[in-house]
């Protein structure tokens, strides 16, 4: 579409969006334009109207995108015409009246604390390089909560082993800094030396391929499904439940619900307050322990 390519350099530039992001939205945005060749031909996207975006829902729903999804993509509508009227190409958005989908609350899952205790200190990672860099991402997912794209981007500098903290680069290109647990320096430091040892000429980055080039995500994935598979029986198994497990184990041993909202790097509290009740085995024990005929 017109316009686009200035929208995704504002993007990345000025709002200093992840490449993920910027990606994603083009995707997005290349959708909704191939839905339009298809239904209306050639089009003028000053013109688009909200009858056009209400059939693109439509065709997307009908076809079982779900209902998360559509709201993305709908976002991503919003966010580039809204720049088109910063750049007063148009006085209205045709997205701006346009009702996003009800999405269905779903609580997040988390593995049991003593699952993952199970697997990281009695898994069979081994001493090679892979062995240590498998275990070395289980054990940083968990002992940080960072994201997979945060895991993939960190760098031997990051890590500050004196004070047990580590700097990632979260979304927007926001850095924090993060605590994870003292027991992971010996851990960190074998990595390193058997990576130095097998990878000649590796890249700059923490985790590496066996050729030397930095760990992709689908990579990273495969790890953490790999290994979570042998300790739990949860649908989902990639990287993002191994966050989720981190929030949920810190508020349900009493943790500040603000302090955890930062160590995420969430931008608001409510994506913070979904882990505050995920843990029926707590409230469970809070009835029993607090009412009179539990």
């Amino acid at each position: 579409m017109p316009y686009q390519e200035s929208f995704l350099k504002y993007l990345k530039f000025e709002k200093r969006c992840s490449a993920h992001t910027v990606t994603a939205y083009k995707k997005d945005l290349d959708q909704f334009e191939e839905f339009l060749f298809k239904t209306v031909g050639d089009f003028d996207v000053l013109k688009v109207d909200p009858k056009m975006v209400r059939s693109w829902i439509v065709e997307m729903m009908s076809h079982g995108v779900t209902a998360k999804t559509v709201t993305r993509k709908i976002t991503a509508l919003k966010s580039f015409f809204k720049f088109l009227m910063r750049q007063e190409y148009l006085e209205v958005s045709p997205v701006a009246a346009i009702s996003t989908p009800k999405i269905p609350k779903k609580l997040p899952s988390f593995v049991d604390e003593n699952h993952l205790h199970i697997l990281l200190d009695n898994g069979n990672f081994g001493n090679d390089f892979e062995g240590l860099r498998d275990k070395m991402i289980l054990s940083l997912f968990y002992g940080t909560g960072i994201r997979l794209s945060e895991l993939i981007n960190l760098r031997d500098s990051d890590f500050q082993k004196s004070e047990f903290l580590v700097k990632v680069l979260g979304k927007n290109n926001k850095e924090r800094i993060v605590p994870y647990p003292r027991s992971l320096n010996q851990l960190i430091e074998e990595y390193i030396q058997v990576r130095d040892q097998q990878v000649e000429n590796g890249e700059v980055f923490f985790f590496l391929t066996s050729k030397g080039k930095k760990a992709y995500e689908k990579l990273v994935y495969r790890v953490v499904h790999k290994n979570l598979s042998l300790v739990t029986t949860l649908e989902k198994k990639s990287p993002h439940i191994l966050r989720h497990s981190y929030a949920t184990h810190l508020l349900n041993r009493g943790a500040d619900l603000n302090a955890v909202k930062e160590l995420l790097g969430h931008a608001n509290l409510a994506a913070t307050q979904v882990y505050t009740h995920t843990s029926m085995e707590k409230l469970q024990n809070v009835y029993k322990q607090a009412h009179p005929r539990a």
